[in-house]
């Protein structure tokens, strides 16, 4: 990986985002020739000027929003790769700013696209969600929308050879608004902990795993897929368990002194996480890591060979559902958390 990344110059945006951080941290390991990140989050794009400095070490950061088509034309100016990563991400506060969020995740997706067109960038990879798959709710259609453009962007091309590809994961843990820090902070207060459904299961990974798939995606990418990381899954009760368990003490607590709430699911929260759906099951491929689910329309893509490394099946027979899979045990969701550090920032 960091022989392809070297010497590349790269646009992320959204760079001041949990996600975004991570790509950006790991992306400048590999020593590009060039990397810009764009946000419109002040403070945060401040502590990363602080972290890598303004035009230090090739690190360029910029205050600019994806509804901008200018900023974000000229940004793309003699990048190789663009990582788009900025979005509305909350469901709740989604569902009550709904032209907000297309104008973002429809509108800003439909930008980028075109600004690398212009600029005639290599590639393009849009950072999407499980939200995107069957969608209940405002953002998670507007993720659906977002992996149909980047995905149409690939049939509509001419000359530009710029390669359009998404990727799909599930819940980052430890990320700004997911539920590992809602329930730190509970159990530091000495509880309750608070579940929303107890027969709630999810996908997981680690904002260190979320930023190696995205990177991971644009080596392998052809044009028009959705890359989805295969991720172990966990049921919810048992991970308020499991943390209870590891932080209570560190708190001055017994974990019998915590005490969990069932409070009723959200309005448009599933109960479970679909990461592949039952339509896209005929038309992906199994690799070792991840699932390609590669486009709808493939007479419109007839020059695209979808061949992979590492590729296990061709053929795959169920949907990606974390109510259908073996979900991690009580002792091992523990040995996940201290093994990824997930708890370690408290």
């Amino acid at each position: 990986m960091k022989d392809f990344y070297q010497g590349k110059k790269i646009l992320v945006t959204g760079a001041a985002g949990t996600v975004g951080r991570e790509i950006v941290k790991q992306l400048h390991s590999f020593r590009p020739a060039e990397l810009r990140l764009m946000d419109n989050n002040e403070t945060e794009m401040f502590f990363l000027m602080e972290a890598y400095g303004n035009g230090k070490n090739n690190v360029f950061c910029f205050l600019g929003d994806v509804r901008d088509r200018d900023k974000l034309e000229k940004l793309s100016k003699d990048i190789d790769i663009v990582i788009h990563c900025a979005a509305f991400k909350h469901v709740y506060i989604s569902e009550y700013n709904p032209f907000d969020v297309v104008q973002t995740n429809i509108i800003g997706v439909e930008n980028i696209i075109r600004a690398a067109a212009a600029c005639k960038v290599k590639q393009l990879l849009f950072t999407s969600s499980d939200k995107a798959v069957n969608p209940t709710n405002v953002m998670g259609t507007s993720k659906l929308m977002g992996e149909r453009l980047i995905t149409a962007a690939n049939a509509v091309r001419t000359d530009n050879k710029t390669i359009f590809s998404s990727t799909r994961f599930g819940n980052v843990l430890g990320s700004r608004g997911s539920v590992v820090p809602l329930f730190m902070k509970q159990i530091r207060e000495g509880g309750p902990v608070t579940i929303t459904d107890k027969r709630m299961t999810r996908f997981v990974m680690t904002i260190e795993e979320a930023a190696r798939l995205v990177l991971q995606s644009v080596l392998i990418s052809k044009g028009g897929e959705v890359f989805v990381t295969k991720m172990p899954v966990v049921r919810i009760p048992d991970l308020a368990e499991a943390m209870i368990k590891l932080l209570a003490p560190r708190y001055g607590y017994k974990p019998s002194d915590i005490k969990t709430v069932e409070i009723g699911a959200k309005p448009g929260e599933k109960l479970y996480e679909e990461l592949m759906s039952d339509e896209e099951v005929h038309r992906s491929l199994e690799l070792r890591d991840m699932f390609v689910v590669t486009p709808a329309f493939k007479s419109i893509y007839q020059s695209i060979k979808y061949k992979y490394p590492d590729t296990v099946s061709k053929i795959i027979k169920n949907s990606y559902v974390s109510e259908n899979e073996k979900p991690l045990n009580i002792d091992e969701l523990e040995q996940y958390l201290i093994t990824n550090k997930v708890l370690d920032n408290t």
